[in-house]
């Protein structure tokens, strides 16, 4: 090939910038901020062990296979409980229930909280302080008191119904934050222009804006998702949650109710508290590295 002879290598154009394309350029810091991959290096391996440790396992996480308060060993990884159950069997069919509460809860919140602050900030007007009024409501609603009737007078109690409840009272701040984001971005040129072109309102929420808030969806979800594994676990340590099956938080549940900590049976509550921590914990560590990654005024890079 020829070179042009107009051009010399003092003039010749440079090299291609380091800076990515546009269109991949989140994938491009996602991949080197450290608080994000710190955070999947916790969460991925507790959610590999979620699903394949049953299968390890197997049998019932309550059946009583070993001498009673037995200490961790190379048979029982995490010891047993004063019943003689495998605490490990427990915590990881615990870790399952736990993100199947946090995915349930959090993604109908994560609705929830998108259908209302999306038309209350598109809409505005009468619409607009109807479900601003409604956000405010379930805002102050005691949550816990609610939750009592509701066991006193329906008697159920299952991790379908506690993902309800979560789901059903945790949306409110979500809309409210995206109804101000959406308030925002109403008024910009390309929706007023899919406006004037006929778009249903629908169309122009889910095709012009929602995609323009992409990145904070993403975030908000994150948030409720954390948030919704700490309510069930509150929920069931104080005996709130389901009445059948195991869950981390029924297993601190009954630590305290057998006095594990007086007992010295450190296996039984440490494992538990551990995992919702690192899970709630690499969540919010996560959040706060994407927060980085979307937004170009944090990134150290």
């Amino acid at each position: 090939m020829t070179a042009d002879p107009g051009t010399t290598p003092e003039t010749a154009p440079q090299a291609a910038p380091a800076v990515p394309a546009r269109r991949n350029e989140a994938l491009y810091f996602a991949v080197r901020n450290g608080k994000l991959l710190a955070g999947l290096a916790v969460l991925l391996p507790l959610l590999v062990l979620a699903v394949a440790g049953p299968l390890l396992t197997g049998g019932d996480p309550n059946a009583y296979v070993a001498a009673p308060a037995s200490p961790p060993s190379s048979e029982r990884w995490f010891g047993t409980t004063m019943f003689g159950q495998d605490v490990f069997a427990q915590f990881v069919y615990g870790l399952r229930i736990t993100f199947v509460v946090g995915v349930l809860g959090g993604g109908l919140a994560a609705v929830i909280g998108m259908v209302i602050g999306f038309t209350a900030g598109y809409r505005g007007g009468l619409v607009d302080e109807v479900l601003n009024m409604l956000t405010n409501i379930v805002l102050v609603l005691p949550a816990l008191a609610v939750l009592l009737i509701v066991n006193a007078y329906l008697g159920i109690r299952s991790v379908g119904v506690q993902a309800l409840f979560i789901g059903l009272t945790s949306w409110p701040w979500a809309a409210r934050a995206i109804r101000a984001q959406t308030f925002s971005l109403r008024s910009r040129d390309f929706v007023d222009l899919a406006r004037l072109s006929g778009v249903s309102t629908w169309k122009i929420i889910s095709r012009e804006i929602a995609p323009n808030m992409s990145s904070y969806l993403v975030m908000t979800f994150i948030l409720l998702f954390g948030g919704s594994i700490l309510i069930a676990a509150s929920l069931d340590f104080i005996g709130l949650g389901p009445s059948q099956g195991v869950s981390l938080g029924l297993m601190l549940n009954n630590a305290a109710r057998w006095s594990a900590l007086h007992l010295g049976l450190w296996w039984w509550f440490v494992p538990p508290g551990a995992g919702i921590t690192a899970i709630v914990g690499a969540l919010y560590v996560m959040n706060v590295g994407l927060d980085e990654v979307f937004n170009p005024k944090l990134r150290e890079l």
